[in-house]
C-alpha cells in the first residue's frame, strides 16, 4: 500500500467514543482528495514506502505493462442513543439505541487498450445495514450504507466502463492521482469519453473537501448536492456516457443516463428514450493570492415514472413507487464551490435546488439545500496525512411534499405518519489519521435535527467510527 495522504471515515457507537472524538480533535488534520468512492488510492511512491512493499512493486510491474490492480476496504460502526419520538411511521428513523455497520470492499482491474484508451472492471462485495435500514433522515448520516443492506456478502460489479482520453494540446500536465486512472502525465487541453457502468458522481459535482465518504464527510448531505436527483440504482449506480472537455482553467461535462424503474429501484427503467436523466456541468478553475479554488454549475433533467404531488393523491398513495400514468420531468441546478485559504485549510459550498413539483426518484428527498464547510489538513502539529472536517448540511422540501408527508404519506426515505414541518439540519465533524501507509481510521460526529424534515422527533445524536485501507 502506498504512503499517501489518504484519510477514512468510520464511525463508533454512542457514549465513551463522543468524549474520545472530542480529545481527538486535538490532535489530528486533513487528507488528500481521492474521488467519489475511492475504489483504492493512486499508485504513486517508491514501493518500499508502502505497507506491503512486494505487493506495490508487483502492481508498478504491472502498470508498465499495461495493466492496473489497485483495491480498498471501509468498514463503518455507526450508532445512536435513545432520542425523543412521540410517534413514528414506516419512513421513521427508530429511536431506540441502534447501531449498525457497513463493510465495502473494492478490487480494480484496469487494462490499456490503445492510445488514451482504457477498460476499468471494479468488483466488489459489500455487507450490512444502515440505521433503520437507511431510512429516517433525508440527509443520511452513512453514504457507505446502501437502501439494499445485506447480512452475507453479496458480490456486484459497481464499475465497467471504456474511457478514451484524447489530446488537444501538446503540453501536459501531472496526473490528479485518480485511482480509477492509470498513471501519467495529462494532456493539458483534452476530451474523455466515458461509457458504461459508473456513478454519476465519478464524473459531476466533485469537491476536494467534500464528496467522498470513505475520506471525508460520510453524510449523504455533504457528499454530493442534497436536492439534485442524481441518477442511480439503490446501490448509488448507473449506466449512461458522459463527454469532459477541460483545459486547467475551464471544463465542460455533459452525459446522459439511464434512471431507476421505479422509486429507489435496483432495476433502471429500460425504456431509454422514454425515461433518462441528463446532466451539464460548467467549470471555472482559478486562484486567488495563489491559492486555488473552483466553481462549477450543473443544471439536470430527469424524465422518469415519479408522480407529481396531485397525481399521488388522485390515484392513492400507494402509488408512490410507479407513476401508473407515465413519465413526468424534473429540472434541478447546483452550485458547488472550494476554495483553498490557506496551504491547509480550505472551505466548500453547495447550493442545490430542484422544481419540487414531482416526487424525488433516486438520491434522497431533498428540495433545497445548502451545505457548508472546512477541511483542515494536519500540517501544524505535523500529521499532514490527517484531516478534520467540520461542515453542515440544511435541506428543505416542497409544498407537495410537505402536504403529503403532513397526510400520513411515505416517502423512500422519509414518513413519519405526521408532520411537524421545520427544515432539517445536519452537522458532522470529523477526524481522520493515517496509522499507517494506506491504513487510515476516523471518528465521526453528527448531529441531525428536525430529522426527516419533523420537529417533532430528534434531535438524534449519531457517533461512527471508519476503518479504511487500500492499495
Amino acid at each position: 500500500m502506498r504512503l499517501l495522504p489518504g484519510p477514512t471515515l468510520p464511525r463508533a457507537l454512542f457514549g465513551a467514543l463522543a468524549g474520545a472524538a472530542l480529545a481527538l480533535l486535538g490532535l489530528l488534520g486533513p487528507a488528500a482528495a481521492q474521488g467519489y468512492g475511492s475504489a483504492a488510492v493512486a499508485n504513486v511512491g517508491p514501493p518500499e514506502a508502502a505497507l506491503f512493499p512486494d505487493l506495490a512493486a508487483l502492481q508498478d510491474r504491472l502498470e508498465e505493462q499495461g495493466w492496473m490492480l489497485r483495491g480498498q476496504a471501509t468498514f463503518v460502526l455507526q450508532g445512536h442513543p435513545r432520542f425523543n419520538s412521540p410517534y413514528r411511521g414506516e419512513g421513521s428513523l427508530s429511536p431506540a439505541a441502534n447501531a449498525r455497520n457497513t463493510l465495502s470492499t473494492d478490487l480494480i482491474l484496469g487494462r490499456q487498450l490503445w492510445r488514451g484508451a482504457e477498460v476499468i472492471v471494479d468488483a466488489s462485495v459489500t455487507r450490512g445495514f444502515g440505521l433503520s435500514n437507511s431510512t429516517g433522515a433525508a440527509a443520511f448520516p452513512n453514504n457507505e450504507a446502501f437502501r439494499l443492506g445485506s447480512t452475507e456478502p453479496t458480490f456486484f460489479v459497481p464499475r465497467a466502463f471504456l474511457r478514451q482520453t484524447i489530446a488537444l494540446s501538446g503540453d501536459t500536465v501531472p496526473d490528479d492521482e485518480d485511482p480509477l486512472r492509470f498513471n501519467g502525465p495529462m494532456p493539458r487541453e483534452r476530451l474523455t469519453i466515458t461509457l458504461g457502468k459508473f456513478s454519476v458522481w465519478d464524473i459531476f459535482d466533485d469537491n476536494l473537501y467534500a464528496h467522498d465518504a470513505r475520506t471525508q464527510f460520510i453524510n449523504w448531505g455533504l457528499v454530493g448536492a442534497g436536492a439534485f436527483d442524481f441518477a442511480a440504482d439503490a446501490r448509488g449506480w448507473t449506466y449512461g456516457a458522459a463527454v469532459e472537455w477541460e483545459n486547467g482553467v475551464w471544463a465542460l461535462r455533459a452525459g446522459a443516463f439511464q434512471v431507476a424503474r421505479r422509486a429507489n429501484g435496483l432495476f433502471m427503467d429500460p425504456g431509454i428514450t422514454r425515461a433518462w436523466q441528463v446532466i451539464g456541468q460548467v467549470d471555472r478553475f482559478y486562484e486567488i493570492n495563489g491559492r486555488p479554488g473552483a466553481v462549477r454549475l450543473l443544471y439536470g433533467a430527469s424524465r422518469a415514472r415519479q408522480s407529481s404531488w396531485g397525481e399521488l393523491f388522485e390515484n392513492g398513495f400507494e402509488s408512490f413507487d410507479k407513476n401508473p400514468s407515465g413519465y413526468r420531468l424534473k429540472q434541478m441546478v447546483a452550485l458547488n464551490m472550494e476554495q483553498a485559504l490557506t496551504d491547509d485549510l480550505g472551505a466548500f459550498l453547495r447550493l442545490s435546488w430542484n422544481d419540487g413539483r414531482t416526487q424525488n426518484w433516486m438520491f434522497t428527498e431533498m428540495d433545497r439545500a445548502i451545505s457548508a464547510g472546512l477541511s483542515l489538513r494536519g500540517d501544524r502539529w505535523e500529521r499532514p496525512a490527517d484531516t478534520i472536517g467540520l461542515g453542515t448540511n440544511i435541506g428543505w422540501i416542497s409544498s407537495g411534499r410537505r402536504q403529503y408527508l403532513e397526510a400520513g404519506g411515505i416517502g423512500f426515505i422519509t414518513g413519519d405518519g405526521r408532520l411537524n414541518y421545520s427544515p432539517e439540519l445536519a452537522t458532522e465533524i470529523f477526524y481522520d489519521a493515517r496509522i499507517a501507509p494506506g491504513l487510515s481510521m476516523a471518528l465521526d460526529y453528527q448531529l441531525i435535527a428536525n430529522p426527516a424534515y419533523n420537529a417533532d422527533r430528534g434531535p438524534v445524536n449519531v457517533f461512527s467510527l471508519r476503518t479504511r485501507v487500500a492499495f
